[in-house]
């Protein structure tokens, strides 16, 4: 039970870093930029490597070994580019961070 108990724990306190994370990003663009180095933190603990990855090689690597694509097409691109643009879509950033929270929680466990 207390193994249980440590895990549920662990994984809330996960999670609650990547929602402050996001929910302390003032703009769009900014929760992009955020969702980008969350996810490249978590991807640094399974290969040392994974923060000098860019453009598609950093995208193939979100995507490698998951269960499903979640970073191919138009999430992908906003991922790679979001935090760069002047306008971003607060919508599509909404579903990028299901997709890249989804991620997250994957690699951080």
């Amino acid at each position: 039970v207390a193994m249980a108990h440590r895990r549920r724990a662990r994984r809330r306190a996960i999670e609650r870093v990547f929602d402050d994370a996001i929910a302390a990003a003032p703009t769009p663009a900014a929760q992009v930029a955020a969702m980008s180095e969350l996810l490249r933190r978590a991807a640094r603990l399974r290969d040392p490597a994974a923060d000098r990855y860019a453009g598609e090689h950093w995208r193939a690597h979100l995507d490698a070994s998951a269960k499903q694509a979640l970073f191919d097409g138009d999430a992908g691109a906003l991922l790679l580019e979001g935090a760069f643009r002047r306008d971003v879509d607060a919508d599509a950033v909404t579903a990028l961070r299901t997709r890249a929270r989804q991620r997250y929680l994957e690699w951080m466990r």
